[in-house]
């Protein structure tokens, strides 16, 4: 009796080639040996299960990340004043939004989601 075919999406069909000094590959035989998989199940498993590194952050989001730092500033001071009752006619639930999207924004701008995107 054969054996039942699997899920076809399931299937590998793809192949990557990947070039390695003898020295890697024997470090990579290692490694995989100690999880007892041969190195390419290794490759797939540390390739797919591990976060990679963010991408550099381009200079202008650099520039611009430092003027939302200041903006942040002020409004965290504006927001105290107005819990201190020294500044009057200023809707604090609006100053706590216009927080949270200088927030959102600065993370943005590093390439990064805040908790809720």
């Amino acid at each position: 009796m054969a054996r039942p075919k699997g899920d076809p999406a399931n299937v590998r069909g793809m192949t990557i080639g990947v070039r390695v000094t003898e020295a890697e590959y024997v470090t990579l035989r290692e490694k995989a040996a100690t999880m007892a998989m041969t190195p390419a199940q290794w490759l797939r498993e540390a390739a797919l299960s591990r976060r990679l590194p963010s991408p550099p952050v381009p200079a202008i989001n650099v520039a611009e990340y430092g003027q939302l730092a200041r903006l942040s500033a002020n409004l965290n001071q504006l927001t105290r004043l107005a819990h201190e009752g020294r500044v009057t006619g200023v809707d604090e639930a609006v100053l706590q939004y216009l927080g949270e999207e200088v927030s959102r924004l600065r993370l943005a701008l590093l390439g990064q989601r805040g908790e809720d995107a």
